[in-house]
């Protein structure tokens, strides 16, 4: 059913290249694209794919750009797709979106709602959603698409739309680069993504200059004591209390250490040690988030952590040093959209899409590969926000009502048109914006 579903929108959306194509200023064109845009989201949103496993979500994506009328690749950097549309002389600007899924269940009650399975990285079986809106993603950059190759008298230069894979594991972005994103298509003068937020009722854009999503960093802690019996302590040398009393500890770092001015976030998602209850075990093991917008600051944690978890370990008698491990492959840079890019930006969608619907807003904890792509071409990039939630539950909510979903939440469930429409419109004007006046790579700061 769901091939039928897909292969219909993509006849629907190729079609709608025929038609009269009105000013795109105004984007009318989108109220012919809309239709398919909702059967390919629908379609996207019942079939997820987990990072690394996205070979269908690709074929889509690689579908969709055909469509209209760009030269394709498959496969850069696994199953990244990269589609280039020329136009003559001028900019070279790269549109990303990511295409991974969650590894959570659905639980919006929807009638479209996901309920695909799949083996993880460890062979596990596991519920797979969209539950970051990597679908609403999609749908509005295979939109933009469409509406800007339909719209070729409007824009001179290069469209390099790219469909990342693995973003959720922070991995994509930097495969596609290493497997030649930047050498074998045009490299870009200017980088532009988008990402929906919970922070922002839908219709509304929101833009953060600088400092957009927070360095990452995942640290594994292993704490290794002697185990026992549960009733001579005595004899024992217990991981569990020195791991109680690293937790705590941990906690100084950010209240004590890092200067106020700068955020940062030490967070300890997990503990595991022992298997019965008159059982001391052997080990503990920590599992952290760390995360700040400085990488000095980046680097200041990490060492505290390290410091204090061995210091504890001593403090405690235990006769091996703990060891503490970062991930490498769940590791980000902060994402810093480039100041100017942001102010140019800020006021030519208020012009286009209304004063009231595009604001500045402050970054997010919450970390992105998508600060890559700029920072490896050294060129300006900006990641829009794009609000998600229905407009009178927004508001309910910031009047005392209950609280609501945010993204990586199994009852993530963005308001769908308004959503998709709004991220067609912002990724469109954009490009427009930036096809005609260019943002200089001077302009670029790091973090």
């Amino acid at each position: 059913m769901a091939k039928h579903v897909y292969t219909a929108a993509v006849c629907i959306l190729a079609s709608s290249l025929a038609l009269a194509a009105p000013p795109v200023a105004d984007l009318k064109g989108l109220d012919a694209l809309y239709p398919a845009l909702d059967v390919l989201y629908r379609d996207l949103h019942q079939n997820p794919e987990l990072s690394f496993q996205e070979v269908k979500t690709a074929a889509k994506m690689a579908a969709q750009l055909r469509a209209a009328g760009f030269e394709v690749t498959e496969k850069v950097g696994g199953h990244g797709v990269v589609g280039v549309l020329r136009n003559g002389a001028g900019p070279t600007i790269m549109v990303r979106t990511d295409i991974d899924a969650l590894p959570i269940p659905e639980k919006t009650g929807l009638p479209y709602a996901s309920t695909v399975t799949a083996k993880d990285a460890n062979g596990m079986t596991v519920p797979v959603f969209h539950g970051c809106g990597h679908d609403i993603h999609m749908a509005g950059w295979v939109g933009a698409a469409m509406l800007l190759s339909r719209s070729r008298d409007r824009w001179h230069g290069t469209l390099v739309f790219i469909a990342q894979p693995a973003e959720e594991v922070l991995q994509g972005a930097n495969i596609m680069v290493n497997d030649g994103l930047l050498t074998r298509f045009p490299k870009p003068d200017m980088v532009l993504g988008l990402h929906d937020t919970p922070l922002l009722p839908s219709g509304q854009v929101g833009i953060i200059s600088g400092a957009a999503s927070a360095a990452s960093n995942a640290v594994d802690i292993t704490i290794y004591g002697k185990g026992g019996h549960g009733a001579s302590p005595h004899t024992t040398v217990d991981p569990i209390v020195i791991a109680a009393r690293t937790v705590t500890t941990l906690q100084t770092i950010v209240a004590r250490e890092v200067n106020p001015f700068d955020p940062a976030v030490v967070t300890v998602g997990t503990f595991h040690s022992g298997s019965k209850r008159n059982v001391i075990s052997d080990e503990a093991k920590l599992e952290l988030t760390v995360r700040s917008y400085k990488t000095t600051v980046q680097t200041q944690l990490i060492k505290s952590i390290e410091r204090i978890v061995k210091a504890e370990a001593m403090a405690a008698g235990a006769a091996r040093e703990p060891t503490v491990r970062l991930d490498p492959n769940e590791a980000s840079e902060v994402v810093v959209n480039t100041p100017a890019m942001a102010a140019q930006l800020l006021a030519a969608l208020r012009k286009t899409m209304g004063e009231a619907n595009v604001m500045p807003i402050s970054p997010t904890a919450g970390s992105e590969d998508f600060g890559v792509f700029g920072r490896v071409a050294g060129v300006p990039s900006l990641q829009l926000r794009i609000g998600a939630i229905e407009p009178k539950l927004y508001a309910a909510s910031k009047a005392g009502g209950a609280a609501l979903p945010s993204t990586h939440s199994p009852f993530w469930a963005p308001d769908r048109e308004s959503t998709i429409r709004t991220s067609v419109a912002a990724l469109t004007y954009s490009v427009l914006e930036l096809m005609a006046r260019p943002v200089k790579p001077s302009a670029v700061l790091a973090p």
